[in-house]
């Protein structure tokens, strides 16, 4: 192996890149529907949170990144920029959010949860009894935050 990757680090590198090259894929191919910019918005998050769900190992694979070349996270950011901008584009969403930094929040909301989600459940006794539907309910209200969040009033 160390042929081929040189140290622990060039491996571990290879293995990430791959993974971002995966969710890059994923995200690609999701469909999102909608009428409007904050329909879309609302449908990326829900989409991209799914798919992470789905993807535990993934997930803590790609937190442990740190400031790597392969930047795991930022077609789901860019994405989700895009739909911001296009929705102040069209008045729906408010013109002093940055598309930017409103993306990365969002995806951290969901990301975060992801990655500590026992925690919480263990650490929040009214969330934990009701644990086998937390996860849906973080989904929704976590769209839900971000969407009144970002609208235009």
């Amino acid at each position: 192996m160390f042929y081929y990757f040189h140290s622990k680090r060039g491996l571990f590198n290879a293995v990430l890149t791959r993974g971002a090259a995966q969710l890059e894929q994923a995200l690609g191919s999701l469909a999102i529907a909608g009428d409007g910019p904050l329909d879309r918005i609302a449908g990326a998050l829900a989409a991209q949170f799914d798919f992470l769900a789905a993807h535990p190992d993934l997930v803590t694979l790609l937190t442990q990144a740190g400031r790597s070349d392969a930047r795991p996270f930022a077609p789901a950011i860019k994405r989700l920029v895009i739909l911001l901008a296009e929705g102040q584009g069209r008045g729906q969403v408010r013109d002093d959010v940055d598309p930017h930094l409103a993306a990365a929040q969002a995806l951290v909301l969901m990301v975060a949860y992801l990655g500590l989600e026992s925690l919480i459940a263990a650490s929040a006794p009214p969330l934990g009894a009701d644990e086998p539907a937390l996860r849906e309910r973080w989904k929704e209200a976590a769209v839900k935050l971000v969407l009144e969040g970002v609208a235009a009033r």
